[in-house]
């Protein structure tokens, strides 16, 4: 079977890159598809950026990615925003919107959030017709298949890693690798099947967790006093997002 590792929202966190990228080549497995988010709420948004750049087959375009490269009002994004060369923006920029292809008879396709746009969050808890219209063909996919919806939709952008198998078709998101909301390891799924091949075969979808070392995600971020540090720790910890009041 051939594989393919799929990751994303490294959000700038170095040592769970590495930590994500080190299980990878242990399973040797040579092919990665990024789903976005590479920069913001970590500090190393800038080595995250060439690490991917090396490593990564195909990477998509995540809200962060996005807006990075934006004019900003807040001094937390102006920060960020800093640690970026123009070069490193550029490549953000030209990141696509989703990637399509066959596997073992399925049509498989990857964005960041969902089909319409960079910021249109669905939760695996949302209603079923949202969830639904995630499989839906749009001016922003590509695709390939003319009319045909796809049979497997990945994406990232909630940083809570699930599967759900949904009139007939498949979804799942792949998690977070840098900011888990779910439980405390970095996170990641990985694709076996025969890659472009239209006839069914043998197809299947592993999640993988792996532990790393929040202590030393958390003293990057002290050292260099990287703004927002109190709530990104509590999201490394607890893997709570900030935003929940309760």
């Amino acid at each position: 079977m051939d594989k393919i590792a799929v990751i994303s929202d490294i959000h700038g966190n170095l040592p769970a890159l590495e930590a994500v990228l080190a299980d990878i080549q242990q399973r040797d497995i040579h092919r990665i598809i990024c789903l976005g988010d590479l920069v913001g709420k970590g500090p190393d948004s800038s080595k995250v950026i060439d690490i991917i750049k090396e490593k990564c087959e195909v990477t998509v375009m995540g809200n962060w990615d996005d807006f990075i490269t934006k004019p900003a009002e807040f001094e937390a994004l102006k920060w960020h925003q800093k640690k970026l060369s123009s070069a490193q923006e550029a490549y953000l920029k030209e990141l696509p919107f989703s990637v399509e292809f066959m596997m073992s008879g399925k049509l498989i396709r990857m964005f960041h959030a969902s089909p319409r746009s960079l910021y249109d969050r669905i939760q695996p808890w949302d209603s079923l017709e949202k969830r639904l219209s995630l499989f839906a063909n749009t001016e922003y996919t590509e695709n390939i298949k003319g009319s045909r919806e796809p049979d497997v939709i990945c994406y990232g952008d909630v940083h809570n890693a699930f599967i759900q198998h949904i009139k007939g078709k498949t979804l799942c998101n792949v998690g977070s690798v840098g900011n888990p909301l779910d439980l405390p390891q970095a996170s990641y799924l990985i694709l076996g099947g025969k890659d472009q091949d239209e006839s069914p075969s043998s197809f299947s979808i592993q999640f993988v967790r792996i532990p790393y070392d929040i202590e030393k995600a958390i003293e990057l971020a002290r050292a260099v006093e990287m703004p927002d540090f109190e709530p990104y720790v509590q999201e490394l910890k607890t893997a709570r997002y900030r935003g929940l009041k309760n």
